[in-house]
């Protein structure tokens, strides 16, 4: 459930409430009973727990660099094989180490 900050313009007396969504807004105020009891804009909080998606995905570890190298080797055979003029496919040297049988190549 979610804390919201309350504030009377009347008295000046400011409260958190930890109240559901779908509760209604207070209005009447718990120090001077005013109708002057209305919700303030605060800033949302959270907290991101674990690992976290920050170490894992966005902050440039081993992971991306990682995929990053499978892809340029992977597109580096079909760069040669395409460029070969007139060989064909057997001309093509396999320089990866699955011996050129895989679907790379």
């Amino acid at each position: 459930m979610p804390i919201y900050a309350y504030r009377c313009s009347s008295c000046g007396h400011a409260k958190d409430v930890l109240q559901k969504m779908s509760d209604p807004v207070l209005t009447t105020c718990p120090a001077c009973g005013a109708e002057a009891f209305a919700k303030q804009v605060t800033a949302a909080g959270f907290q991101l727990k674990g690992s976290g998606w920050y170490q894992t995905d966005f902050r440039g570890g081993t992971a991306a660099p990682a995929a990053a190298a499978g892809a340029t080797a992977a597109a580096t055979p079909a760069a040669s094989t395409s460029t070969d003029s007139g060989g064909g496919a057997a001309s093509a040297a396999p320089s990866a180490p699955c011996g050129g049988s895989c679907a790379c190549h």
